[in-house]
């Protein structure tokens, strides 16, 4: 083989390595993609804005107008979450980069705390959920999404917060006897915790509904281990706990699954 044929000098990287699917997404800014993607409402549009922008100086102030005319879980549910739907959008994109996801993410945390004061309070308890985010993995903002929505449905909530041990989630349900208990995961390393604490969950006689999501999970993979529902969104969560104190068990929650989750999605 001649030297003329094998010149790698001569190759353009830029031209093998290039994504074109992303390079002609990219020609359209946050501002065009967000102007298509956020509500028409001006309250819950400033809201996702404040997300979408990383306006976190902002979100005190506007979090709080659009909650004198919708209801905190609104708020949450078509401003802030819709706002980090198009943060994640542009990620997929390639025109914003983990550190805007980081920020955005940020801002909306704060944007959910705020709800989460004025939601306190507003119903009597009406069950018990422990909620975790799987060991190893340390995203908890679907996890406080849920935990909100839960809250405002009259359910306490055991919060154990983001990268839990999982002998402590056992420990833990077997302590506290809820009514059902979840787990997040965004990380398919992190994943594999949930099996192993249905298994032991499941040696000490617990059988109560194992609500699991996020973004590493799918349908398949949480009903391969018993005790596993899968929840595509947060919002889902108050509608499996809600079955699960009319009595339901983690069997009737799958075989109606398609039936449940067509009415919210």
């Amino acid at each position: 083989m001649t030297k003329e044929m094998l010149d790698l000098k001569s190759v353009n990287y830029d031209r093998v390595l290039r994504r074109y699917d992303i390079q002609m997404e990219s020609k359209e800014s946050p501002e065009d993609l967000a102007a298509r993607m956020v509500p028409d409402d001006p309250l819950l549009k400033r809201v996702a804005e404040d997300v979408v922008f990383m306006r976190y100086k902002s979100v005190n102030d506007d979090v709080n107008a659009a909650m004198k005319g919708y209801t905190p879980e609104d708020v949450i549910e078509k401003g802030l979450i819709r706002g980090m739907d198009i943060v994640g959008e542009l990620y997929g994109r390639g025109i914003y980069f983990l550190p805007h996801v980081m920020v955005a993410a940020d801002a909306m945390d704060k944007g959910v705390k705020i709800c989460e004061q004025r939601i306190k309070g507003i119903r009597e308890t009406r069950g018990k959920v422990v909620m975790h985010v799987a060991e190893g993995d340390p995203h908890d903002i679907g996890k406080n999404i849920a935990a909100v929505l839960l809250k405002s449905n009259g359910f306490t909530v055991i919060d154990m917060g983001r990268d839990v041990p999982i002998d402590d989630v056992v420990q833990t349900v077997e302590r506290e006897k809820p009514n059902m208990v979840t787990g997040t995961a965004l990380m398919t390393t992190t994943m594999s915790a949930f099996p192993k604490i249905a298994e032991k969950l499941q040696k000490r006689n617990i059988n109560i509904p194992f609500i699991c999501g996020g973004g590493a999970v799918n349908r398949a993979y949480v009903e391969s281990y018993p005790m596993g529902v899968f929840v595509a969104k947060a919002i889902q969560g108050p509608l499996m706990a809600n079955k699960a104190m009319e009595g339901w068990d983690w069997r009737k929650l799958r075989d109606n699954w398609d039936k449940l989750t067509s009415v919210k999605d």
